[in-house]
């Protein structure tokens, strides 16, 4: 079940975040967010430790506070409850970046591998993503995500719809400039 939707439900994430600027205002753009800036300070990139550990501290703060709050294809919000912890898509993006040859990409809900995935293939089955046979890449999707239309959009159209956190190689080159908040 979707939950209340309503254009009008926001986030109630306010204050002065160091990395988090602009504040997201939903589940789905801090996941975007976070995605951006751990392949900007994560030590394997180049980055510092103490950098990574308060962006996750931030990241923590506002995924418990926006962890309900979500953004359909029409960029309405609405709520619905989650059980996924902020650990759980830290650990799975960490865990995303040391597979070599791979790009990663967040839009919406939803995360997307493609690249040189076949030698992480059991890994990416260990991870839960399903392969797609129509996009020829992986995804992970919410465990309570139901699909509601037959129609096959393709990968542009998506990203047109929810955002993306741009492609990025498991090194943290960027492929793809991330559309959308």
């Amino acid at each position: 079940m979707r939950g209340n939707q309503n254009s009008n439900t926001r986030g109630q994430a306010t204050g002065n975040y160091k990395y988090f600027n602009p504040t997201p205002k939903t589940a789905e753009e801090v996941k975007r967010m976070y995605r951006q800036l751990a392949k900007q300070y994560h030590p394997d990139n180049g980055g510092d430790a103490q950098e990574m550990a308060n962006l996750n501290n931030e990241y923590h703060e506002l995924w418990n506070k926006l962890k309900n709050v979500h953004v359909n294809k029409d960029g309405e919000t609405y709520t619905r409850e989650t059980n996924e912890t902020p650990e759980e898509f830290i650990n799975l993006i960490h865990t995303l970046m040391s597979l070599e040859g791979i790009i990663i990409e967040v839009i919406g809900c939803f995360v997307w591998v493609s690249g040189e995935t076949k030698p992480h293939k059991e890994i990416l089955k260990m991870l839960k993503f399903r392969w797609h046979s129509k996009k020829l890449c992986w995804y992970l999707s919410p465990e309570d995500y139901e699909r509601r239309s037959r129609r096959d959009y393709e990968m542009d159209e998506i990203r047109a719809m929810y955002g993306t956190s741009g492609e990025v190689n498991s090194d943290g080159k960027k492929k793809l400039e991330g559309k959308g908040a």
